[in-house]
């Protein structure tokens, strides 16, 4: 490896270092991601994919087995599987949040229409089970079919709970167990399990993912707010603009007084935004300390992340997972 790897962020380093499995499991979801019967499907899919992404679930995956020192192909397979699954709710998120951009792009829903996006989606699931299914592994079947029924319940519980100020910091910590960690966790099991990994290492590996995924949620819900639309790919504010009560808006009106309570009830649970009304929210998180406390809430499992990786063999890899658990913490976008 060159100096300049060497020197780059964990997450690029775990690229480098991946790179000959992450370009078959691009290989693969491409593959996989067209019908000869309806070619939409795959117009659909390539947009989304080659649109880029960190590709941080499927890393997880080739990363896990690798860290065991599993030298086959399969979890090449697990990979493509998990990525699939994600963008299945990436497509549907889209429709349901109306979005018209996505990682610097248009989004399908607008190239196209809500119900390719939809339907699309819905192949894609079903194209992960019949990968999972031509794996043959049982515990990788089971984890990522339960982090699928996980992510449907964390974005039902948030559209149940959309635009209600009396979401607190439990209920919003099961919403991102849901929708975000649940997918993390269940990607790094997969890649444990296809490794060989024993019950503590699977274990651990659910624990590292679990606790990552929901550092990396809390840092996307404070970036909404305080980071950069160029480096974020979608504009800033979008959750704030769609009434999404997120961690740093709960911190907030915690501690909001009778004039803040007001605002807050305007902007979110009526929904009536005028100009100006973004810049005076931020202006109340940095107030009351809202963006800086999520902050180390993220950090918090960031550390609960790194400490489980503890259980795993001594491996390279495992250095830069814990590497990786840290940068999404200190990560623009």
């Amino acid at each position: 490896m060159n100096k300049t790897v060497e020197n780059t962020d964990p997450l690029s380093s775990l690229v480098y270092d991946l790179r000959s499995d992450l370009d078959a499991t691009s290989n693969t979801i491409l593959e996989q991601a067209n019908s000869t019967l309806a070619p939409r499907i795959g117009d659909v899919s390539a947009h989304l994919f080659k649109a880029g992404g960190k590709r941080i679930r499927p890393i997880l995956t080739l990363a896990a087995a690798t860290a065991l020192g599993y030298r086959g192909e399969l979890h090449v397979q697990a990979a493509a599987a998990v990525e699939f699954i994600h963008m299945a709710t990436l497509l549907h998120d889209d429709v349901i949040d109306e979005s018209d951009q996505r990682r610097k792009r248009p989004t399908a829903n607008l190239l196209w229409d809500n119900r390719s996006s939809i339907l699309v989606g819905d192949f894609l699931l079903a194209r992960a089970l019949q990968l999972l299914v031509e794996l043959g592994s049982g515990k990788v079947l089971e984890a990522l079919s339960a982090a699928a029924v996980s992510i449907a319940e964390g974005e039902i519980l948030q559209l149940s709970t959309a635009r209600s100020l009396q979401v607190d910091e439990t209920t919003y910590r099961k919403i991102i167990e849901g929708k975000t960690s649940a997918l993390f966790a269940a990607a790094a099991e997969s890649g444990g399990a296809v490794g060989g990994a024993d019950s503590e290492q699977l274990s651990a590996l659910r624990e590292f993912g679990h606790a990552l995924g929901i550092s990396f949620q809390i840092v996307d819900d404070v970036l909404d707010y305080g980071g950069d639309s160029v480096s974020l790919g979608k504009n800033v504010g979008d959750d704030f603009r769609d009434c999404k009560v997120t961690l740093p808006v709960i911190k907030a009106v915690s501690m909001a007084d009778e004039a803040e309570s007001r605002f807050w009830r305007r902007v979110i649970e009526i929904g009536e935004q005028r100009l100006g009304d973004l810049e005076h929210a931020q202006e109340l998180l940095l107030k009351h300390g809202s963006i800086e406390s999520a902050k180390q809430e993220a950090v918090r499992w960031s550390t609960i992340a790194q400490a489980s990786l503890e259980k795993l063999p001594d491996h390279p890899i495992r250095g830069k997972l814990a590497d990786l658990s840290r940068f999404v913490t200190e990560r623009a976008s």
